[in-house]
C-alpha cells in the first residue's frame, strides 16, 4: 500500500537529516583541538508480517519463505570515535600531547571532574595551569608555576611532570599530573568545551601518572588535532544528500500511486 511507502520513506528522510546534522558538527569542528568524529549509526524497524515462513503448505512441503515488510529506519546512536589525532607543532611549553590512551582531568565549577584530549594549557593569574578554552578550566592537581620562572624554561616530562629549568641547567620538579582512561570511552558524555564526563556507559574512571597502568605518555610543545578526515565526511555528506534525494522520490512516486487510485472513479 502507498501510504505505508510514505511514512517508510519519511523515516528515512528523519534518519537522514540527523546523519547530515553530525556531518556538519565534525566539519565544523575539523580544526578543533583534540576533537573527536563521531558517526550516526542507523537501525531497521519493526516488520510487518504478511506470512510466516516455514508455514506447512502440503503433507510434504513447507513454505521456505515468508513475507515481511520493513517500516522503515531510525536512527540508533551517535558514536563518538576515540583514535588518536595527529600531533601538531607549537613550540608553546606549555601545550601536551597525549601519545596512547588516556584523558586530562579537568575540574569543574562546584566541583564534580570533566575529561579533555585537548592539552592547549596556559597559565592563569595564580600560576596554575588552566585549559585555553572560554571558561579556563583548572587542570586536576595543577602545580603552581613560581612568577620567577620564565615560561619558556617549563615543560612537561613523559610521565607528566612539570619541571622548571634553570640558567644553569639543572632542573626542578613543580607537580606530577595523572591521566584518567575509560573502558568504554565512546559512552562518555559531550559537554562542550572539549570536555567530556564520565556516565554509567563509560564506567568509572582509572586514574594513573603517564605512562603506567596503559596510559598513555606526555609530548611537550605538541597539541592533539581534530580526528576529522575533510575527504571522507564529504564523501559521505554527498552519499547521505542522495539517498536523501532518494527517500524523497520515494515519497513521490508513492504520491503518484495514491493519485492514480483516488482518480479511479473519475
Amino acid at each position: 500500500m502507498a501510504i505505508m511507502a510514505l511514512h517508510t520513506a519519511a523515516t528515512g528522510m528523519q534518519a537522514l537529516s540527523m546523519k547530515i546534522d553530525v556531518i556538519a558538527n565534525n566539519i565544523a569542528n575539523a580544526d578543533t583541538t583534540g576533537f573527536k568524529s563521531a558517526r550516526v549509526n542507523f537501525q531497521d524497524l519493526l516488520y510487518q508480517l504478511r506470512a510466516q515462513p516455514g508455514v506447512q503448505t502440503s503433507e510434504e512441503t513447507t513454505s521456505p519463505l515468508g513475507t515481511e515488510i520493513g517500516l522503515g529506519v531510525a536512527v540508533s546512536n551517535t558514536q563518538t570515535i576515540f583514535k588518536q589525532g595527529s600531533a601538531l607543532t607549537t613550540g608553546e611549553p606549555l601545550d601536551a600531547f597525549i601519545q596512547g590512551d588516556g584523558f586530562f582531568q579537568i575540574e569543574l565549577p562546584g566541583g564534580g571532574t570533566a575529561y579533555t584530549r585537548a592539552g592547549n594549557f596556559i597559565k592563569n593569574a595564580e600560576g596554575e595551569l588552566v585549559l585555553g578554552n572560554n571558561f579556563g578550566h583548572r587542570l586536576k592537581d595543577s602545580p603552581i608555576i613560581p612568577e620567577d620562572v620564565p615560561i619558556d624554561r617549563v615543560g612537561w616530562t613523559a610521565d607528566g611532570r612539570i619541571v622548571a629549568t634553570g640558567t644553569d641547567g639543572t632542573q626542578q620538579d613543580l607537580g606530577q599530573v595523572e591521566l584518567a582512561r575509560f573502558v568504554n570511552p565512546a559512552g562518555l558524555l559531550h559537554e562542550g568545551s572539549n570536555l567530556f564526563t564520565e556516565t554509567e556507559a563509560s564506567g568509572d574512571p582509572v586514574e594513573a601518572a603517564p605512562g603506567t597502568d596503559g596510559m598513555g605518555t606526555l609530548l611537550g610543545g605538541y597539541l592533539e588535532q581534530s580526528t576529522t578526515e575533510a575527504v571522507t565526511e564529504l564523501v559521505e555528506l554527498i552519499k547521505t544528500q542522495r539517498i536523501f534525494q532518494m527517500n524523497s522520490q520515494t515519497i513521490q512516486a508513492a504520491d503518484d500511486a495514491l493519485q492514480v487510485v483516488a482518480n479511479l472513479r473519475r
